[in-house]
């Protein structure tokens, strides 16, 4: 019996996460995920992942970049922790996005660990303490901000006013979006949060 095609893209994936290297190669098994990365390789069976943690990790080569951290730490001879991109490096100055196929095999590992009964940890966005790190972080630009432009106003700035007010705008944008879809939190097999995946 001849494969499905689509059954095919959500089985395999693969991808450069840098522009020298070999490609990262998986493939969902009856066995488990096998991987090959560099000149290393691998099976982790389903129910060994000990936990899956999605983010979304943005970057200035390409603004829309997912990532999945799956961890094999109780697996024996074999790598600790596997990293998944949605983007792939092409040239020295293109990172090309891979959204659907990231997507596709991202649910369809999800699928098989759960049909595994796998007792994975489901986590996604930052880590508590980076998150709280980010929070701080955000909140004393927009102090600092916030006394630029109380400044500009007072002196007549009008330039430093529209400068400000732009550049807030467009912080605001990228990196209220990074922290809004990295919120801390734990989800399900069934329900994969939207705002970390493609």
């Amino acid at each position: 019996m001849k494969n499905d095609p689509a059954d095919e893209a959500t089985t395999r994936y693969a991808y450069k996460a840098s522009l020298v290297g070999a490609a990262h190669q998986f493939e969902l098994t009856s066995e488990g995920l096998s991987w090959r990365i560099g000149g290393k390789s691998g099976l982790w069976p389903y129910a060994a992942i000990s936990g899956i943690r999605l983010s979304y990790r943005p970057v200035s080569m390409q603004s829309r970049r997912f990532r999945a951290d799956l961890d094999g730490a109780g697996l024996q001879h074999s790598l600790g922790r596997i990293v998944l991109l949605s983007t792939s490096w092409q040239t020295s100055v293109l990172m090309a996005p891979q959204d659907r196929d990231y997507r596709a095999f991202v649910v369809a590992l999800h699928r098989r660990m759960a049909e595994a009964g796998s007792n994975a940890v489901l986590t996604g966005g930052l880590k508590p303490r980076v998150y709280l790190a980010a929070l701080v972080l955000l909140a004393l630009v927009a102090v600092a901000m916030a006394g630029l432009l109380v400044r500009a106003v007072v002196t007549g700035e009008l330039a430093g006013i529209l400068f400000l007010l732009g550049f807030a705008a467009l912080f605001g944008w990228q990196v209220g979006g990074f922290v809004r879809r990295n919120r801390p939190q734990t989800y399900t097999f069934d329900h994969l949060p939207e705002a970390l995946l493609p």
